[in-house]
């Protein structure tokens, strides 16, 4: 899988170039045509990076942008006045360009983002767990908890949407890339002995069952 880029726009012509461009070059790519929609997949899914357009239905480009949560967020605009550009800098855009723009320049623009962007995202908190990437390995409590790959995979998912309870089903799809012979049935070995290893490291529950659904962090 590459990486993901959330494009939110509700011109559907510009929406359709985009998309055919990224895909082009390899990524995967989500579309939100309004802000309220945006906000609802980014509740269920982390991007790599956002484009963002500012004049949307529902909630405004500048709401959503304050719901990114550290994603890096090019904003794609018709306004072209710089204090509009340095105010959305400074609620936290990464980047900012004016429409029409050269889609040679967005790339690059978006590769850019994305290099800044992978170290931020290196460790996932929650809690009193660091999750530790390329090494499997847990941090609780001070405590170094080894995991296995799938393990890994499993936990990386649930703390990359803590609030949020994840279907059985949507877990394997999550992890399909790290662990494609993950099955119902040994997930849920897989994740009794998770949660075995990070209650051992603290005595805490990390972990709960939501019943007939699936799974999100305590």
């Amino acid at each position: 899988m590459g990486q993901m880029i959330l494009i939110v726009e509700d011109d559907l012509f510009i929406s359709d170039m985009l998309c055919e461009a990224l895909v082009k070059e390899g990524f995967d790519v989500a579309r939100a045509f309004s802000g309220t929609e945006a906000v609802m997949m980014l509740e269920k899914e982390r991007p790599d990076l956002i484009l963002l357009d500012l004049m949307l239905p529902g909630m405004s480009g500048e709401e959503v942008l304050k719901k990114t949560d550290g994603v890096p967020v090019i904003v794609l605009s018709a306004k072209s006045r710089t204090n509009d550009k340095v105010k959305l800098l400074l609620e936290g855009a990464d980047d900012y360009m004016t429409k029409p723009f050269s889609m040679d320049e967005l790339m690059a623009r978006i590769a850019v983002q994305l290099r800044r962007g992978s170290p931020r995202r290196e460790s996932l908190e929650y809690r009193d767990i660091t999750l530790i990437p390329d090494t499997r390995t847990a941090v609780v409590a001070s405590k170094d908890v080894h995991l296995t790959r799938t393990e890994y995979a499993i936990l990386k998912s649930l703390m990359s949407s803590p609030n949020q309870v994840i279907t059985k089903t949507r877990l394997l799809e999550l992890i399909s890339d790290d662990t494609p012979d993950c099955t119902e049935n040994t997930l849920k070995v897989h994740m009794s002995n998770l949660r075995k290893k990070l209650r051992d490291a603290s005595r805490n529950e990390y972990i709960e069952s939501v019943w007939g659904i699936g799974f999100k962090m305590a």
